[in-house]
């Protein structure tokens, strides 16, 4: 696994061949689109098929009476149960993306140097607490009476959005600094959501489900911490 950034035959610039630039430009001028018009039809025709869709996904009808019961009960007092549970199921996803990014990123630094194999045990306690905090949220979701398996629309999205991190982690060419960045917008991510969570199970009725989250978010603040620490010393040594 490369340490850094180097020096090397990058051709991907456009300075590199500024005889082809010249050509591709005059290329543009001489072989305008087949098709007339400008952004503004891609626009309209992304309107059109966003006011066609029916949304990413459905929350799950609660699969056990408690549920049922518990869900007719929240919507009698104005309450939106689907949402606090879609939200639920989202944070549930992420966590369980999150231990698999650790686990690829110990992967990857136990192939690295002295240096990279030494900040393992850090990631290793916070890989640690990410599995804990799926399992308070499944205990939450199951508090509710819902599924915690089901697959809800916030729950589908946040596993594409996990996609871009997890290639660069996975990826063998990608160095230490560089997974350690991936690590960083994940923590960025987190911290933000796991504090709008206990906001809206505060508001949605459940103060002891929200209480049990507060530590979750104390340790999200201290994985922020490290992992912004950790980068900046690798960023450092290679400099």
């Amino acid at each position: 696994m490369p340490d850094a950034a180097k020096l090397g035959h990058n051709l991907t610039g456009a300075q590199m061949s500024p005889d082809d630039v010249k050509e591709m430009m005059e290329a543009v001028e001489k072989y305008p689109p087949t098709i007339p018009g400008d952004s503004t039809r891609l626009a309209k025709e992304r309107e059109t098929m966003t006011e066609a869709s029916e949304g990413v996904g459905t929350v799950p009808v609660p699969g056990s009476t408690k549920g049922k019961l518990k869900s007719g009960f929240d919507k009698m007092l104005g309450k939106q149960p689907e949402l606090l549970v879609d939200k639920l199921g989202e944070r549930l996803a992420f966590e369980r993306t999150g231990v698999r990014l650790y686990d690829a990123v110990i992967a990857k630094l136990q192939a690295s140097d002295s240096a990279g194999q030494k900040m393992i045990p850090e990631l290793r306690h916070i890989r640690d607490e990410e599995a804990e905090h799926m399992f308070i949220l499944k205990d939450a979701i199951e508090t509710l009476g819902a599924d915690p398996t089901a697959m809800t629309p916030c729950a589908n999205v946040a596993g594409v959005m996990a996609i871009g991190p997890m290639q660069v982690v996975t990826d063998p060419r990608t160095n230490a600094s560089q997974a350690l960045n991936a690590l960083l917008t994940l923590e960025l991510t987190d911290n933000a959501a796991w504090e709008s969570l206990i906001e809206l199970t505060d508001k949605a009725g459940h103060p002891n489900i929200a209480k049990s989250f507060r530590k979750a978010v104390e340790q999200e603040e201290d994985h922020l911490r490290t992992i912004k620490r950790l980068l900046n010393t690798e960023l450092a040594a290679h400099m």
